[in-house]
């Protein structure tokens, strides 16, 4: 199975970074959050990746032609000799399909440009290059089978921006700090039939309007249910908190080696 990321867009709630390089390549501990999104995959097993590029994308075909030299914690040259020696590089099995789907082009455009990459398979995945999540994609491509609608979206309860207050008579009994809304919301982490392609127009369709609509209008759009950690990085606050997380050894989305 082939996971799709969306990596064109400009992040412009984020301007203080992406004006610099595409939102994907903001980097958490060092490393572009395109990769850890891309190693939530790989620890299911979902190696094969297309990437819809976009905005700067020059620079995420860049680092993956380097790859190696980006990931080693040693890099030796002999110059004279014109060799070099890479220590402790990442070695990864992953096929990495890098695609320029257009710079103003909507997150719809983009998936549908993509089509020839996936469009023979049974299924495939779907996400946003800008958020981590300890989502169980095993799971979720089996609900997918399961259900057989044409698509899945992973459902989450993000925290509340604002702190609650309970109040009983006029006095405050507790105090929650940002707790869960209580409605579900877009969490990405799709899994998708080559048969979501007919719902998309062209290059000015967004995916989260008349596509996922008219999905969930034929009763073909089924709502796999997250409940653990979910965080995208809309803001440098975001990836301030994730950072945070990363420095701590604990970041959620993440239990390999580091």
């Amino acid at each position: 199975m082939k996971a799709v990321i969306l990596a064109g867009g400009r992040g412009t709630r984020i301007s203080e970074e992406s004006v610099l390089r595409p939102k994907p390549m903001i980097t958490i501990g060092g490393t572009p959050i395109l990769v850890h999104i891309m190693r939530i995959y790989a620890a299911h097993g979902v190696t094969d990746f297309v990437i819809c590029l976009g905005y700067r994308g020059y620079m995420i075909k860049e680092y993956f032609a380097n790859f190696s030299l980006h990931s080693a914690d040693v890099v030796e040259f002999d110059l004279g000799q014109g060799v070099s020696n890479l220590r402790h590089a990442e070695v990864s099995n992953w096929r990495v399909t890098l695609v320029e789907t257009g710079e103003h082009t909507q997150t719809g455009g983009r998936i549908k440009r993509i089509e020839p990459w996936v469009r023979d398979d049974e299924a495939f995945c779907l996400t946003y290059g800008d958020g981590v999540a300890d989502v169980d994609v095993t799971a979720s491509i089996s609900f997918h089978r399961a259900h057989g609608r044409h698509a899945t979206v992973t459902a989450v309860s993000p925290p509340g921006r604002f702190g609650t207050l309970r109040v009983r008579d006029g006095e405050v009994t507790e105090f929650l700090e940002k707790p869960p809304t209580g409605q579900s919301i877009n969490g990405g982490f799709f899994v998708l039939s080559p048969k979501v392609f007919d719902y998309i127009s062209g290059d000015a369709t967004a995916w989260e309007h008349e596509p996922l609509q008219k999905l969930a209008a034929d009763g073909q759009l089924g709502a796999f249910a997250h409940t653990g950690f979910w965080q995208p990085m809309d803001t440098l606050r975001d990836r301030e908190h994730l950072e945070q997380l990363w420095a701590s050894g604990n970041a959620p989305w993440w239990k390999g080696p580091r």
